[in-house]
């Protein structure tokens, strides 16, 4: 573990960009984006538009780490380069951004009220890339949508079980299991998760780092046991669908809870807007997510 990184990742001011929309979101970030589904032809376009877009957002002046203190890939993106660089060597050596990786395969059926991860049967792999490649930590997503005991618990044990895995190899693990915002009890849910989350960390290792990604809570400052306790490196919010003002103003409310945003990040840049046009939208954006994730 680079021990640079982990005090930037645990004491650094700021929030972690998220760039990694994989196959099945990755159409609808090209979208957003502005670039519709009849301007490509098969994956390997559609992932070329994407790298450009994400490369335009990572070249931007905004992007550093006065503010962006870490930053999550998609595998793909991991694997390709930025000015002569791979990514993540880019992030790091150029920026000051640190590099996570998105390491799960999409989600299950719903059962039990929840989402679990699919089997992630390749993860010895991709976290022996993840080294290779200068990876400080790993991203992987659940989802919650009832408040349901069984299915809570089982999200949660997936997670901490494939977490442990990920420390074994060196890295730290982003712990994300999303409560959706639609839930019809989100705040129940969140209380049911955080107990579960806090048994589980009280059973690692006094060593063991990870952090949690989880969904800005109804009941401010819901997470503060997560964020205090000492196996987590930092505790950071997903925006789940909110647009950034709405976010933006959810997050502030809690304290030591910083921004891991995807869509809202992204939600006011254009694939037609001009260089300067991009970049001050960017540099508004970020400026926005900075202050609320410090407040």
């Amino acid at each position: 573990m680079n021990e640079k990184q982990l005090e930037q990742m645990k004491n650094g001011k700021g929030f972690i960009a998220a760039l990694d929309q994989s196959g099945g979101s990755t159409p609808k970030a090209l979208a957003l984006y502005g670039v519709t589904e009849d301007q490509y032809s098969g994956e390997e376009e559609m992932f070329d538009l994407v790298h450009d877009m994400r490369t335009r957002i990572i070249t931007a002046p905004a992007f550093d780490s006065e503010q962006i203190i870490g930053a999550i890939l998609f595998e793909q993106t991991m694997d390709r380069e930025i000015d002569g660089l791979y990514t993540a060597d880019y992030l790091y050596e150029k920026k000051g951004v640190v590099p996570f990786l998105k390491v799960d395969n999409g989600l299950d059926a719903e059962e039990n009220g929840v989402q679990k991860m699919k089997p992630i049967a390749d993860l010895e792999d991709k976290l022996r890339r993840a080294n290779e490649r200068n990876i400080f930590g790993t991203k992987m997503r659940s989802v919650i949508k009832e408040p349901n005991e069984e299915g809570i618990k089982a999200v949660v044990e997936q997670q901490f079980e494939i977490g442990r895995q990920i420390i074994n190899a060196g890295l730290v693990p982003i712990i994300e299991p999303e409560v959706d915002i639609n839930s019809s009890d989100k705040a129940k849910c969140e209380e049911m998760l955080k107990e579960e989350i806090l048994k589980n960390l009280n059973e690692l290792n006094e060593d063991d780092r990870v952090m949690l990604k989880l969904t800005i809570p109804t009941a401010a400052n819901t997470y503060t046991e997560l964020i205090e306790h000492p196996n987590v490196v930092r505790v950071v919010a997903l925006s789940g669908g909110y647009e950034i003002d709405e976010a933006n103003r959810k997050l502030a409310e809690n304290n030591g809870l910083i921004a891991s945003f995807s869509r809202a990040l992204t939600q006011d840049l254009n694939v037609n807007q001009t260089d300067e046009e991009f970049n001050n939208k960017m540099s508004a954006t970020v400026d926005s997510i900075y202050k609320a994730s410090i407040t």
